[in-house]
């Protein structure tokens, strides 16, 4: 029996929605206009649902984008997600945003031997973490403040693919020859495979208490850290 699964990421400034039937793309609707969340999340989940045939009802789970990211999108986003599963009494799956870059760098051209997503920050940070050419995740999400020498160990190895938000605060300052970069959003279109692992596994989110990954105490830490910094 077919599985079907409504996708939501709102942890940029993009707001994207994916309406999946056993990892095979329905319908999708997005926009990276300013502040647009609150108004068009909802609609285009309407609008992706009557596209794919189906209702809320219909879906097998909800999975939304966990973060990190912007505070006020991933509130958004969680919030509507659990309404939806609270309305119909499907299961909630939350995949980590920087797996989705993580995965959507996979079939890069460079063939990288690591992937490291970048969501902009402030000034010179990003949250990241580094994944291997697969997108297995190898290290513990965390703010990182660029500089020349960022990420010297996985670059000396060979090819590394820097994928998101933040990878031109990073381009104009790597000099290494094995970097290679693609600035884009997370988005919806690119949660299909973390989402039906997660349903295949049951792992599913708590609708009550669960909360999106913010990193507000790294962020607060660093931020003192990086007015030291010349």
């Amino acid at each position: 029996m077919s599985s079907r699964i409504l996708a939501i990421e709102t942890s940029t400034e993009c707001c994207s929605v994916a309406l999946f039937e056993d990892e095979r793309l329905l319908a999708k609707r997005s926009s990276n206009a300013p502040k647009v969340h609150a108004s068009m999340l909802v609609p285009f989940i309407d609008q992706v649902l009557k596209e794919g045939g189906c209702s809320a009802t219909d879906l097998d789970a909800v999975a939304v984008s966990e973060g990190p990211g912007s505070y006020t999108g991933l509130r958004v986003g969680v919030s509507t997600a659990k309404g939806i599963c609270f309305g119909t009494g499907k299961p909630l799956l939350a995949i980590d945003t920087l797996q989705i870059l993580a995965l959507r760098g996979i079939s890069h051209e460079c063939a990288p031997q690591r992937i490291i997503p970048f969501i902009d920050a402030r000034r010179m940070e990003v949250y990241t973490a580094i994944f291997d050419g697969n997108g297995s995740k190898l290290s513990e999400t965390a703010p990182v403040i660029l500089d020349e020498n960022s990420f010297s160990e996985e670059l000396s190895k060979g090819p590394v693919l820097f994928i998101g938000t933040g990878v031109e605060k990073f381009r104009g300052i790597c000099k290494s020859p094995n970097a290679f970069f693609v600035e884009c959003y997370p988005m919806a279109d690119y949660m299909a495979s973390g989402a039906f692992a997660a349903l295949k596994k049951k792992e599913f989110k708590d609708i009550a208490y669960f909360e999106p990954f913010y990193l507000k105490d790294f962020m607060i830490g660093v931020s003192k850290k990086s007015l030291l910094q010349p």
